[in-house]
């Protein structure tokens, strides 16, 4: 009983923040007549106000929402890069806070970045290790390609648990300290939008704090089968 009631507190702490979050972007995803443009429009007019030359604005189609440091582009579905709502104008200027971190070199951000690149390699090379060592270990009949193999899976994972863990703040950076401030002080937002704004920003947030758990518990299960190796 105790086990069973473990794993369903682990599931609701996975899945329950997703859940909010979508159901949050989802309630203020209604097109409304007040708001003057659209999520595109403002990310674009924000990046203008803020001076960054060179970032660009496009519609990821039915892609997420993201800022690309490398490309220098803050990438927006197309239910916020051309809706007119709470949802749409909060999300793009979340993204463009992350554009703002660039700009201003915070680290957090950088070192994002490079350990999202480094978790790229790792599972690439997992991928393949994963193929290969099951042969190797028939080939040269060593037991210990069997520990080698949960040894790489182990590193690959504990990487994606590291960039999740790094970009939970930068997240909440984005939100809060960029976004929120701009959109209040700059008159984007009327007086009884603000708390739902700070709902669907801290939404933006949450999205990630589930992955953080997900990549967790595969750590943990790959730490339970090194263990019996």
């Amino acid at each position: 009983m105790p086990i069973i009631f473990a794993l369903l507190l682990l599931a609701a702490l996975i899945f329950a923040p997703q859940w909010w979050a979508r159901s949050v972007l989802h309630r203020h995803s209604v097109a409304r007549a007040d708001i003057r443009g659209t999520g595109g429009e403002l990310a674009q007019h924000l990046i203008r106000r803020c001076g960054m030359e060179g970032v660009q604005v496009e519609s990821t189609g039915d892609g997420q929402d993201h800022y690309d440091p490398q490309a220098r582009c803050v990438r927006l579905g197309e239910n916020n890069y051309s809706g007119r709502s709470l949802t749409a104008i909060t999300v793009a200027a979340h993204e463009v806070g992350h554009a703002i971190q660039h700009y201003q070199g915070y680290r957090p951000l950088a070192l994002r970045t490079r350990l999202v690149l480094a978790a790229r390699g790792f599972e690439r090379f997992g991928a393949f290790a994963m193929i290969a060592i099951p042969v190797l270990a028939v080939l040269t009949r060593s037991p210990s390609a069997g520990a080698v193999l949960l040894l790489v899976g182990l590193t690959a994972m504990a990487t994606a648990t590291l960039v999740h863990a790094v970009t939970l703040p930068v997240e909440l950076d984005a939100s809060f300290r960029k976004a929120l401030p701009i959109l209040e002080r700059g008159g984007y937002l009327a007086p009884a939008d603000r708390k739902p704004a700070r709902r669907i920003l801290t939404a933006c947030a949450l999205t990630y704090l589930a992955a953080s758990l997900i990549s967790l518990v595969n750590v943990g299960r790959w730490l339970a089968l090194l263990r019996r190796a």
